[in-house]
């Protein structure tokens, strides 16, 4: 893979005292938008628009960061926890010997039903006649 070189931004980049500007203003909305689909116990409960500076804006988006990395980490925790019964072994690989009978397709099962009417209606006829041996 290739190497990009990304040169550090100068310090004067980042003013904590600097209002905020409109990017920075998406960004938080953005930020506000994950943050209500939080459960209420994680979100930080801060007015966006009452921020007004780079350095407020910051530590809103790091506090809503922290908070959607808890939660994921809770959820990922909570899927890895085993159930609370326990369950018997399933043997899946024995039933896997087992061969099942071939099913029919319709048009087949029809035919074999119509061969089965058609010897039937075959037998009464000849016991109609007389000609059943008993």
């Amino acid at each position: 893979m290739t190497l990009i070189h990304v040169p550090r931004p100068p310090k004067s980049a980042m003013d904590p005292n600097r209002p905020v500007n409109a990017l920075l203003r998406a960004q938080m909305e953005h930020m506000q938008d994950a943050e209500l689909k939080l459960p209420v116990r994680q979100q930080t409960n801060i007015y966006i628009n009452a921020i007004k500076t780079e350095g407020e804006a910051g530590e809103y988006i790091r506090r809503v960061t922290e908070a959607i990395n808890q939660a994921h980490d809770a959820a990922a925790r909570k899927r890895g926890r085993p159930g609370s019964k326990k369950r018997g072994v399933i043997d899946i690989a024995a039933a896997a010997d087992d061969k099942s009978p071939k099913r029919r397709s319709r048009a087949a099962a029809r035919k074999k039903a119509k061969t089965k009417l058609s010897k039937k209606a075959k037998t009464k006829k000849s016991a109609a006649k007389g000609g059943r041996k008993a």
